[in-house]
């Protein structure tokens, strides 16, 4: 082989490894709060604010607390180190991506899934947006020529 094919097959694998060391914790599923008790690495937990839980944003030490509960039901409260996120009140759901420390989950970063405006309950209940009124048909507007001479 000549050594530009051998360079260039040592450049590819290169990349391929600093690509999969790089996004491999990246690249995980969601888990539960119990499931992050027991890791030892950051985790994607999924879940939804518990609206009728203390939460609130600290300017003076830049911390956001809420509580949060996962898809298996456990609660948690959350701490993270960044001002309330946009739409925080609007969300859906909440994917907070952190470690555990004791009862707390302290998050590195916060995604709200907001929902769609165009799956809101009003067009849900209106119907599809291409269906049309069945009526009679409004009866056609005679077209007449004029001349412009």
């Amino acid at each position: 082989m000549r050594p530009t094919t051998l360079l260039g097959i040592a450049f590819v694998g290169l990349f391929g490894f600093l690509v999969v060391t790089s996004f491999g914790n990246q690249v995980g599923g969601w888990e539960t709060f119990t499931d992050a008790a027991g890791a030892s690495h950051e985790v994607h937990v999924v879940g939804t604010w518990v609206k009728d839980q203390p939460s609130g944003y600290d300017p003076s030490s830049n911390v956001f607390t809420f509580v949060m509960a996962d898809t298996a039901g456990t609660v948690r409260q959350v701490v993270y180190p960044n001002p309330k996120p946009a739409n925080f009140e609007d969300a859906e759901r909440v994917v907070v991506q952190g470690q555990m420390a004791g009862d707390v989950f302290e998050a590195e970063h916060i995604l709200v899934k907001c929902p769609s405006k165009y799956n809101d309950a009003r067009s849900l209940e209106a119907g599809h947006p291409g269906d049309v009124p069945k009526g009679p048909t409004p009866a056609p507007v005679p077209v007449t020529q004029t001349s412009t001479r």
